[in-house]
């Protein structure tokens, strides 16, 4: 029940900040983020598509790849959640899916993905993205530090 409420921070917390992005107008961006000696700019980006735009023009597509990933995982972390121990694997889950269902309620009611920030350093520079990108990385990076010690357990188990 924890790793529920997790997703639903995680997506809520990303969807107050990208209505508050909305709100603004749009000519006042970009601009840097106030206190960041101007290493993270704040943009109000509107992606239809995958990252930098892929598919953009295929619509149904990028609504319905990610709703089948996300349903997909859900269940992997409700039947996870049937066991102890595993956090790792949770949490990894649950930063997942907190960022995919943010950024499957812009596809389903924006139509477009809302992307605002940006790290202005390396190639950084011309990415722009948001919270739930960083939660899906972040917990992408968690499973594939976790995938080694994953392959060892089903080995043990046959």
């Amino acid at each position: 029940m924890a790793y529920m409420a997790l997703i639903m921070l995680l997506a809520g917390g990303d969807q107050w900040l990208k209505h508050r992005i909305e709100a603004q107008d749009p000519e006042s961006f970009p601009k840097p983020l106030e206190g960041s000696r101007d290493r993270i700019w704040i943009y109000q980006n509107h992606n239809p598509g995958f990252p930098f735009g892929f598919m953009k023009r295929h619509e149904e597509l990028v609504r319905l790849i990610p709703l089948v990933l996300t349903s997909i995982l859900g269940g992997c972390l409700i039947e996870k959640e049937k066991t102890k121990g595993k956090y790792m694997d949770k949490l990894s889950l649950a930063l997942v899916i907190g960022g995919s269902l943010s950024n499957l309620y812009d596809r389903y009611v924006r139509g477009y993905v809302v992307d605002y920030f940006s790290l202005r350093f390396g190639p950084l520079k011309k990415v722009v993205f948001n919270l739930g990108d960083i939660f899906i990385f972040l917990g992408s990076g968690l499973q594939a530090v976790r995938f080694p010690a994953a392959i060892k357990e089903i080995g043990k188990k046959e």
